[in-house]
């Protein structure tokens, strides 16, 4: 798929996602949106969503913010400057098969920067990994993995939505 069909794709599965866990999805009209890619309401309490989408085995949510700053104070900048209460659906095509369900994981722009600064043994990293482990440099041998407690379940929604 090109960037964009990633894009489109991602932003599509999570808010059948959001649907089928019981939230009314309210997407927003026009390309390329600011801050968000659309509301998922549940039970009176509405939550803004952004999706970032990877054909990749990571998303790198946090290069730009690196130039003069160490790994922890890019991450911490990335964070601060993302709107209050935004959350991110992190959708993952990478080896997936063509009519096969990409992987999703949700999180905080917090629990992303703090994951961010524990990679590579707490050196940090720029890329967000779904799942890796360097076999040279300062991360060697160091799994680097989403959290299991991120990964799109009921249970992590009901989480999310009691929490904002």
């Amino acid at each position: 798929m090109t960037p964009h069909q990633v894009s489109v794709a991602g932003e599509a599965f999570a808010a059948c996602l959001f649907a089928q866990v019981g939230c009314d999805v309210l997407i927003q009209y026009g390309a390329n949106q600011p801050d968000y890619d659309f509301v998922a309401l549940l039970k009176e309490k509405s939550i803004r969503i952004s999706v970032k989408a990877t054909q990749l085995n990571g998303w790198g949510l946090i290069q730009s913010y690196k130039k003069g700053r160490t790994y922890h104070e890019a991450a911490e900048a990335w964070a601060k400057d993302q709107p209050d209460g935004l959350i991110f659906a992190l959708v993952s095509f990478h080896q997936v098969p063509i009519g096969g369900a990409p992987r999703c994981y949700i999180a905080s722009a917090f629990e992303i920067s703090e994951h961010h600064k524990s990679a590579r043994h707490g050196a940090g990293h720029t890329t967000l990994y779904e799942d890796n482990t360097p076999t040279k440099g300062v991360g060697k041998d160091a799994r680097y993995k989403i959290p299991d407690l991120w990964i799109f379940s009921q249970q992590r929604i009901n989480e999310i939505f009691r929490n904002h």
